[in-house]
């Protein structure tokens, strides 16, 4: 934000507490949103023969459904932010910065009217290097390796949320490029029901850049679905521009209002339209161009879409206060035009550079323009599987431990004393939370006393435990490796390593994050907060550390 803008109002901590964790999630079989039957999802005339379509979406397994490929990660979200406005009274909008898919997995069923998204078209592309930022990653070069199937998969899984996350009367439109979008069409007839596919809109432009071999590509396709046949879509709300009809008469009334009209050879009756009054849109949209150059909205995000585009999106198929989502939110243009609206939000992206953006966006859009207006409620930014290091340091003990314990996919357990949880059957151990905190051969031997007395040690003679913390002091090494000598307990010591985001490791953890080849036992990552610059432009004051959680010491 320039020196010039007023600065926000911002409010550390979150809504409720420190950390919200995530939903419990119930099994596939139990869940309300199964996929439609498929047997007969597609009925071609009977002279086209059949289809040879798969009857359920890629990657489906028909027992665990995603969740086979892409496992639940029951990490708590934490907010480092709360945007204030002055009306804290008001529910506040919500932006994610962390993967979408385990974002989607801990928000409630059918509590959304409105998705659009924009997510990375199939073009081959490595979406590496987002503003400049040569330390950001937001490659998606791992899903590409899988070719389309792969990229479908990946799609796929987060669709399938999506259609859960919609309320009965909601509907999605997925916008895609010739890349793809024949092939997403079959895969959300399978998720959404062929009987719920309203709309392919073609999104016609003008740019720069023609083509001799091919006839240029200059239309998008947007995908219109509805999770039920009873959904909202009002489309008077954004009429197009009217063009003359050369087998009509133009006239201005009495009023100076240009019109056309022509006479039923029929009935003899006059049918006037107004100009200024525009038509109802088809299903391709020729009245919105690419943005230009010199445009005040342009921001310079490469897949940046025009306001005008998502505006008529969000109007014909919404209301005020309805809640609209982006789980692709990129630059922030959809929750910016939602605000602009008076709708509510929820925006999500797995690049930190775009989560600042669009967190500066909306500050300064309600800061000089809607906030005068009418009352506009908080916004929080949170994160997922990335926390920020010093608010987690400076937690209470207790909620630290639990936290850790959580996130290492444990049980808080403290009816023992000297263990603070259980990892299946094995116990666990937290250090404190103060970052410079080690942990002493003092507490090593307390926690291997606290295994002995336990039934499964003096029963079955298990001796294995884990002890989880910021550092380990030379003496507790020695111990450990005494009583292992002695037979008496093995203990494993977990560090949480701190890994800076120019890092390769880092770069690393963070393309993995999306895909089925994720690591999903090392999803923790810290965060301390610096700068954040795309350009000549101070969008705010972050800087993030990663902390490998499964690093063992020895």
């Amino acid at each position: 934000m320039s020196k010039n803008n007023k600065e926000r109002e911002v409010t550390a901590g979150p809504v409720k507490g420190e950390f919200i964790s995530p939903q419990e999630l119930n099994d596939i079989e139990e869940r309300t949103d199964a996929l439609p039957p498929q047997e007969d999802f597609w009925k071609p005339p009977v002279r086209f023969g059949s289809v040879p379509v798969e009857k359920e979406p890629l990657g489906w397994d028909r027992r665990r459904g995603f969740r086979k490929l892409f496992p639940v990660v029951s990490l708590p979200t934490q907010v480092v932010e709360r945007v204030s406005f002055g009306h804290p009274e008001l529910e506040p909008n919500r932006l994610f910065w962390g993967d979408n898919l385990h974002v989607m997995r801990q928000l409630p069923s059918e509590s959304i009217d409105l998705i659009y998204i924009d997510p990375p078209f199939f073009s081959g592309r490595q979406y590496n290097v987002i503003f400049g930022d040569q330390n950001e990653l937001r490659s998606f070069s791992d899903i590409w390796e899988g070719g389309m199937p792969g990229y479908l998969i990946w799609l796929n899984a987060r669709l399938y949320e999506m259609k859960r996350l919609l309320k009965k009367t909601g509907s999605i439109y997925v916008h895609c490029d010739w890349h793809a979008s024949h092939y997403i069409k079959v895969e959300m007839d399978k998720i959404f029901g062929y009987g719920n596919f309203i709309n392919e809109i073609v999104w016609c432009y003008e740019t720069a850049g023609k083509s001799k071999k091919t006839f240029s590509r200059k239309h998008d396709v947007i995908l219109l679905y509805s999770k039920t046949d009873d959904f909202y879509l009002d489309v008077s709300k954004s009429p197009m521009p009217r063009k003359r009809n050369k087998h009509m008469r133009v006239g201005v009334d009495e009023n100076g209002r240009e019109y056309e009209e022509k006479t039923d050879a029929k009935t003899r009756k006059v049918y006037r339209w107004y100009f200024d009054e525009g038509r109802l849109p088809f299903d391709y949209w020729t009245d919105i161009q690419f943005i230009n150059w010199e445009a005040k909205e342009r921001i310079g995000y490469p897949t940046q879409k025009p306001e005008p585009l998502v505006e008529r999106i969000i109007k014909v198929s919404s209301n005020d206060e309805d809640v609209v989502a982006d789980f692709f939110c990129g630059g922030g243009t959809s929750l910016a035009v939602a605000q602009k609206l008076k709708r509510k939000w929820i925006g999500c992206d797995q690049s930190r550079v775009a989560v600042a953006l669009t967190a500066d966006r909306i500050s300064r859009l309600i800061e000089e323009e809607i906030g005068k207006i009418f009352s506009v409620p908080d916004f929080t930014v949170e994160h997922w599987g990335i926390y920020e290091a010093d608010r987690l340091s400076k937690m209470p003990l207790d909620q630290f431990r639990a936290f850790i314990l959580r996130a290492f996919g444990a049980v808080p357990d403290d009816s023992q004393t000297g263990i603070h949880g259980m990892k299946g059957a094995i116990p666990i151990y937290v250090g404190e939370p103060n970052q410079r905190s080690q942990v002493t051969a003092k507490e090593v031997e307390a926690f291997a006393n606290a295994i002995r007395k336990t039934i499964r040690y003096q029963q079955d003679n298990l001796r294995d435990g884990i002890m989880l913390a910021w550092a380990f002091r030379p003496d507790a090494v020695q111990a450990a490796e005494r009583l292992r000598d002695m037979e008496i307990t093995d203990l494993n010591f977990v560090r949480l390593e701190q890994i800076r985001i120019d890092h390769p490791r880092f770069r690393e953890h963070v393309a993995a994050l999306s895909t089925d080849h994720a690591d999903y036992a090392n999803f923790l990552t810290f965060v301390q907060p610096p700068k954040v610059e795309v350009g000549w432009k101070r969008l705010a004051t972050r800087s993030y550390i990663q902390a490998d959680i499964n690093k063992r010491t020895y």
